[in-house]
């Protein structure tokens, strides 16, 4: 298994460098892992979550995400939306889009016609249950059927990485179940890589592999599959 993910020595500061969210991070995840990062509040882990996805740059140190160096590369937009699904605790839907406009958003980087990008849509809808929703505002869902619709959204251009932070953290627990399942259901099937901040050690015992992040270093990683699980994803 080659690796998706390489970091090396990375540091990241805030406040003048007085805090360290990162310190001298040294970490590598394999094409199609399932990667749980655990730590208390201020830990790190949203920070290592956001140099992942190239939504804030490390002070030094290297990272190379899906084949990009992410300090060398002028096209992190275009690794955004090539590489990247994101997940987030809130959906980040458009309010006065339909749903299907909503997972049409990110397609629009890519060059695909009209009636390509609603056919995908409408199957990536598909894939989460929610096809019967297409035309309907977000505003007409439930909490987790507008999480089932930002995962579809996440896939719209085929990532090879999903990044999740605290996708179930405003749900209550039958529907967060519901939720992993799809996201674990998906990254079996496509094969693509799973990284979820969570500060739910439920959640976490779910991965083949889990992370731990304290004061910005990463202190310990364990072979998921050596905990007992205790939501069922069968």
């Amino acid at each position: 298994m080659s690796n998706i993910v390489e970091i090396r020595n990375l540091v990241k500061s805030y406040e003048d460098g007085h805090i360290k969210a990162l310190n001298g991070i040294d970490l590598t995840i394999g094409e199609g892992e399932f990667v749980s990062i655990i730590g208390p509040s201020g830990s790190g882990k949203s920070t290592l979550l956001n140099m992942l996805g190239a939504l804030d740059l490390p002070d030094s140190g290297s990272i190379n995400v899906a084949g990009y160096d992410l300090l060398a590369n002028s096209k992190l937009n275009e690794f955004r939306a090539q590489k990247i699904g994101f997940v987030f605790q809130l959906h980040n839907l458009i309010p006065n889009l339909s749903v299907v406009e909503n997972i049409e958003i990110p397609m629009f980087t890519a060059k695909m016609s009209n009636s390509e990008m609603r056919e995908k849509a409408l199957n990536l809808l598909d894939s989460v249950g929610l096809k019967e929703k297409a035309s309907q505002k977000p505003s007409k869902l439930s909490g987790g059927e507008r999480q089932r619709v930002a995962i579809a959204r996440a896939l719209a251009n085929d990532p090879s990485i999903i990044l999740a932070d605290e996708p179930t953290g405003s749900l209550d627990s039958k529907t967060s179940n519901k939720i992993l399942k799809q996201l674990i259901d998906l990254h079996r099937e496509k094969n693509v890589t799973l990284i979820i901040v969570t500060h739910d050690m439920d959640v976490a015992k779910l991965a083949d592999r889990i992370i731990e992040v304290l004061d910005g270093k990463l202190v310990n990683a364990n072979d998921g599959s050596l905990l007992e699980n205790s939501i069922s994803v069968e």
